[in-house]
């Protein structure tokens, strides 16, 4: 599977994969159709901190990361769906931080969800995190696939923003409800 990257000029995109205890993420630099990656990792807070502390020591580090890669683009995923509603709270919680941090940095902020960035990434929307692991592994030539998955994940979620195109993600920075299938959700807004 060729994932084509419609990139035009040189960007830098910020995936993160957010969560509360482990808060992927990763930095890739693209010039023309080539992607490098820069860092890839996991951001880590202490079971046992009450929530503000954890969400205080998630905004430092994410303020940290946006200083120091000074990103064009930040890419985080949707949060679509959660069995569990005190992690979907927590997802969201760390969702909302980063958005908000990554627009007052002054960059591009834009969300998709799981499917989308599995049918970006692998062209299947009903992947498993194994083959988005191998597949972020073959897209950024790396030797081993990235782990743990919450950092494959991120790199995931910046190979998409990529693959998606400029025009789309203008739109979807700017809060579209669809477009054309690919990036948005397919049901129309409304529906």
């Amino acid at each position: 599977m060729i994932v084509r990257m419609f990139v035009g000029t040189s960007q830098r995109v910020l995936g993160i994969d957010p969560g509360l205890t482990r808060c992927g993420y990763a930095v890739l630099d693209a010039h023309g159709p080539s992607i490098a990656l820069v860092s890839i990792g996991v951001l880590r807070t202490a079971t046992d901190d009450s929530l503000p502390e954890r969400l205080a020591r998630l905004h430092r580090d994410l303020s940290d990361l946006l200083a120091e890669f000074r990103p064009t683009s930040v890419a985080v995923e949707q949060v679509f769906f959660q069995v569990n509603v005190r992690t979907a709270m927590s997802v969201g919680q760390v969702s909302g931080l980063a958005l908000a941090l990554a627009h007052a940095a002054g960059c591009t902020v834009v969300q998709y969800t799981p499917n989308q960035v599995k049918e970006a990434v692998t062209g299947w929307g009903g992947a498993g995190k194994e083959q988005v692991q191998r597949m972020v592994q073959a897209r950024l030539g790396l030797t081993t696939a990235p782990a743990p998955a919450d950092a494959a994940d991120a790199a995931a979620l910046a190979i998409c923003h990529l693959a998606v195109g400029p025009v789309h993600q203008r739109l979807i920075a700017a809060g579209a409800p669809d477009v054309h299938g690919r990036a948005r959700s397919r049901r129309k807004a409304g529906r």
